[in-house]
């Protein structure tokens, strides 16, 4: 993963940042599961936020909740200052939020470039006439989202020989490379990583920590993750949120975090 001449380095985070995604008092009920419970949560501008917990925890059923796969059953979520409760997960996307999944969800027949332009797809304009029809400006559209779809692959550091083969075909470091770059391909402002380093080795984890903050310093990019990986979540975030069956049981600067009684019985139970 390394860095694109193209992009231009923005501000650090800043202090006391204003929060560009806000949930309040957000819950999920599944019939008689909670599986959240009046949680509230910020994340500042630019910053880099991981949420962690056990097995269990309501950390997927939360992020599924920011990105509007499911709905809340109580309580409210803005982005940039916009109320998305209730927005579906397309229009969630064009506003500047996007995702990875913990278990990689790749077009297993199409190529890494093809999978990246079904990431473009909310930044172009062509619609079906145009689509059918080719006029010079579709085709000019097309050429430049091909070339856009090949710089977010290099960024996120996919071999330029692999672009052209099918995903199904990549190893599994370069089909998480692709999963990022496609989630990049949408231009966020906020980007998700549910599980990131999942399956990876510790170089290969090291390499996405360094490539997280490149983001955030070259692009301005605010990250939001979730991860098990304990080196990698004290290494690189600058907060951490706790859950434990769905309740926020935590909060604070990785070194208040891993020092909290509250979280050490989380993961170990009350005798430790």
């Amino acid at each position: 993963m390394e860095a694109s001449s193209a992009a231009q380095p923005s501000a650090p985070p800043r202090e006391g940042a204003a929060p560009i995604l806000e949930a309040t008092s957000v819950s999920k009920i599944f019939g008689g599961l909670v599986a959240v419970d009046d949680v509230s949560f910020a994340i500042p501008e630019r910053s880099i936020v991981s949420i962690i917990g056990p097995n269990g925890a309501g950390k997927t059923t939360f992020f599924n909740m920011l990105t509007g796969l499911y709905k809340p059953t109580f309580g409210s979520i803005a982005f940039d200052s916009t109320d998305i409760t209730s927005a579906r997960p397309d229009q969630i996307v064009k506003m500047g939020v996007a995702r990875t999944f913990q278990n990689i969800r790749l077009f297993a027949t199409m190529s890494a470039v093809e999978n990246v332009l079904v990431g473009l797809h909310s930044r172009t304009s062509a619609g079906v006439w145009r689509s059918i029809l080719k006029p010079p400006s579709q085709r000019r559209e097309e050429r430049e989202a091909h070339e856009k779809a090949r710089e977010r692959l290099r960024y996120a550091g996919v071999r330029e020989q692999v672009c052209d083969e099918l995903s199904v075909s990549l190893s599994y470091g370069d089909q998480r490379r692709l999963e990022v770059a496609r989630a990049l391909a949408s231009d966020p402002k906020l980007l998700l990583l549910d599980e990131p380093t999942a399956g990876m080795n510790p170089a290969e984890s090291a390499r996405l920590t360094d490539f997280m903050r490149q983001l955030r310093d070259e692009r301005g990019i605010t990250i939001l993750l979730i991860e098990h990986d304990m080196k990698v979540v004290m290494g690189v975030s600058e907060r951490i949120t706790v859950l434990d069956h769905g309740e926020k049981v935590a909060e604070g600067s990785p070194e208040e975090v891993r020092n909290d009684p509250r979280v050490i019985e989380a993961y170990l139970g009350k005798q430790a």
